[in-house]
């Protein structure tokens, strides 16, 4: 396991970025309308050249750009990932036409995206899917059925939708398309959530689509879904250290702060320790991310087991330090409009979206009895050899 730390550049960019969080987006996202889509920061995030850079870039500086702008504006980092995780199928396995027409618009935040796996009856359980994919007899196909707790749905200009091409096939029968939002018979509405974001269904009444709108190969959808998933869950996990260290910060502020008892509340042992626990458990976290960012970079087959490593700790740890942070305060952070309350209402989605806390350990045990598997029957020859 390599040592992790980041060069000088790294370290002044990632500065730039909350800068940039704080002075330019933070302003916009502030003047959005909850739970819609906030065009001019979209359109900010592609000024700044922030998008472009998701394609451009590696998992750890996607992990970075999260981590940075959460920190500061936690609206501009899920407008950032959610253009990311829309249209990186796209980028991986568009057509040169769907490429050409797409990424320079994405990239100059004129068009919004959104990742339409999740269903009223498969969330996890993505292989469950059953939106149903009917060939039209022309070659292509009629989309029927729903999406649901999609991100930027109704209101993004195209989505990667993934359906069933084959039924009875579980993953196997999955196909990726893109789908752009002024198809007939493609319709939607907001739902109104605990975190105000821009979420919703969207509704399939015999869509059409074909050859030319597939992403990747007929019922390799899962495929496409799992890349772009391998990518994303670490950055979640970036998103997540983020808030962590933005609560930590308020409570090493408030608790140097606040007179009690005759001093101030970090004089207090229960106190100091719990700051010392929230610190350590997001510095623990901030690494596994990073090493799991690094091993998707390097090409490492461990991938889907690090990615989901990343993702569990690093949001779980969140919502431990946010509800830390909470307690340390007292009543002041439950108020309206406080850092702490915006925090704790953002920190609890990401232990449920693209794959949620009890999926990810399923992951990990699976990766790791496959591996035991792999290295006894490698161990057999020699066996029976000395045998």
């Amino acid at each position: 396991m390599p040592a992790f730390s980041l060069d000088p550049a790294q370290i002044t960019w990632c500065a730039e970025l909350r800068e940039l969080a704080t002075d330019r987006l933070a302003p916009l996202a502030a003047k959005g309308e909850p739970g819609r889509v906030n065009r001019p920061l979209v359109a900010a995030l592609g000024e700044l050249g922030l998008l472009a850079r998701l394609f451009d870039a590696g998992a750890l500086d996607l992990c970075l750009l999260r981590e940075s702008l959460a920190q500061t504006c936690t609206e501009a980092e899920t407008a950032l990932a959610l253009q990311g995780l829309g249209t990186h199928p796209v980028a991986a396995f568009g057509t040169p036409a769907q490429r050409a027409r797409w990424l320079p618009e994405v990239t100059a935040g004129r068009a919004v995206a959104a990742f339409a796996l999740s269903e009223p009856g498969a969330g996890s359980d993505a292989a469950a899917l059953a939106l149903d994919a009917v060939p039209d007899g022309n070659g292509g196909w009629r989309l029927h059925g729903e999406k649901r707790w999609i991100s930027n749905a109704p209101e993004a200009d195209f989505a990667t939708v993934f359906a069933r091409t084959t039924r009875g096939a579980g993953a196997r029968g999955v196909t990726a398309f893109l789908v752009p939002a002024d198809r007939p018979g493609l319709g939607g509405e907001p739902l109104d959530m605990l975190s105000p974001h821009a979420l919703g269904t969207l509704t399939f009444d015999g869509v059409p689509v074909g050859p030319e709108d597939l992403l990747g190969e007929p019922d390799g959808g899962f495929r496409v879904a799992m890349h772009t998933l391998n990518l994303f869950r670490p950055s979640v996990g970036a998103f997540a250290v983020g808030m962590a260290q933005a609560a930590l910060d308020a409570a090493v502020a408030h608790t140097a702060a606040r007179p009690a008892f005759g001093g101030v509340l970090a004089d207090l042992q229960a106190v100091s320790h719990r700051i010392a626990e929230m610190a350590t458990r997001t510095e623990a976290a901030r690494l596994l991310v990073y090493a799991a960012a690094t091993a998707y970079d390097s090409g490492d087959p461990d991938v889907p087991r690090r990615s989901a490593m990343a993702k569990l700790l690093a949001t779980e740890t969140a919502q431990y330090v946010v509800d830390a942070a909470v307690q340390v305060h007292g009543a002041a952070a439950l108020q309206r409009g406080h850092l702490l309350e915006h925090l704790y209402r953002e920190v609890r989605a990401p232990r449920i979206y693209e794959g949620a806390t009890e999926v990810q350990r399923a992951i990990i045990a699976k990766e790791l009895y496959a591996a035991h598997a792999r290295h006894s029957e490698a161990a057999l020859p020699a066996k029976a050899v000395s045998a």
